[in-house]
């Protein structure tokens, strides 16, 4: 018999497209058992929304189409589509922290979630940049963020910070760890034995030697010849603009982009749909969707579920990574 994975699936901000999403996705058999960490009244407000059927069940229970088992996280205001209510926001943290206690249990596999609205979270008095960042300090431990498609897999060596401070932020240790971490990620998650890694410049050109910024030179190829010398595979600093040219794409496991904006708008754009939200570092595999809450289609029946479906499989397959290994 088939192993089948126990994943954790958060549905993220229940004013958003989550519920809905989760309900989508209980109508297909996604070889494994899920549980959703959520208010059983908004998935089965968003199940009624969509005309489609849905059974609640205890939490680890085996469902079928039609069926989702359940953890309870009750939130204190009924969820309404579109409407963002941020008293719900201490159920969605809590529904994450309590997703990512029972994965460093061994109570789950892996861990999937959904889009979190991080204004209405602050909005709440909760200090919050990031699911990525919750899970890293809940584990104790630094992460990178990597997103993939099928096309290509972007490492980012900063997240959601100011551009102003990206600069200041690109130092000598924190490449090196950056790195360290995305090849151990590439290595135990995906089973390339020796990731080739493309780095990418923090400026135009990757600095053209000097002339439009000098963190190439005094900061990067340093930590990228010391790391070369341990046998890893790096290429780079390449300019950005060039980097991701299908003759390049074909030659790398993954590209690392300085920040944000510089790697991502190209991933999305090359299939944004099937995109999905991988944290490396993290002591077990967790994946989210790469999209926001959209609010305007909430309630509208319009919301697609590729990307949640794509994280559930991709989690799937990297918790029976984890379990061969």
């Amino acid at each position: 018999m088939a192993i089948r994975p126990h994943l954790a699936l958060v549905p993220g901000e229940p004013s958003g497209i989550g519920p809905e999403l989760c309900v989508r996705i209980a109508q297909r058999d996604h070889g494994c058992r899920l549980t959703v960490l959520a208010d059983p009244s908004h998935l089965c407000a968003a199940a009624q929304s969509l005309k489609l059927p849905l059974r609640c069940k205890a939490a680890g229970d085996e469902c079928v189409a039609g069926e989702l088992a359940v953890m309870p996280i009750t939130a204190p205001i009924p969820m309404r589509p579109g409407h963002l209510e941020p008293a719900n926001s201490a159920q969605v943290i809590a529904a994450l922290l309590r997703a990512g206690e029972g994965c460093l249990k061994g109570e789950f596999d892996g861990m999937v979630t959904g889009p979190v609205h991080k204004a209405a979270v602050n909005a709440a008095g909760i200090p919050y940049t990031g699911t990525t960042e919750l899970l890293a300090e809940q584990a104790g431990v630094e992460v990178v963020m990597m997103l993939a498609n099928a096309h290509l897999r972007v490492a980012l060596a900063t997240t959601h910070l100011p551009l102003r401070a990206v600069a200041d932020a690109i130092t000598p240790e924190l490449l090196e760890r950056v790195l360290r971490i995305t090849r151990r990620g590439l290595q135990a998650q995906f089973g390339i034995a020796n990731p080739d890694i493309h780095v990418l410049g923090l400026n135009p050109h990757a600095g053209e030697d000097g002339l439009l910024g000098h963190e190439e030179i005094e900061v990067m190829i340093p930590v990228m010849e010391k790391l070369r010398a341990e046998g890893f595979h790096l290429q780079g600093p390449l300019p950005a603009d060039t980097a991701f040219l299908p003759a390049r794409l074909a030659q790398n496991d993954a590209i690392l982009a300085m920040y944000h904006d510089q790697g991502l708008p190209v991933l999305k754009f090359s299939g944004f749909e099937n995109a999905v939200n991988i944290t490396l570092g993290l002591p077990y595999p967790r994946v989210a969707v790469d999209h926001g809450t959209a609010l305007d289609l909430a309630g509208t029946g319009r919301a697609g579920d590729e990307s949640l479906w794509q994280a559930v499989q991709l989690c799937r397959k990297l918790a029976l990574q984890g379990k061969a290994a």
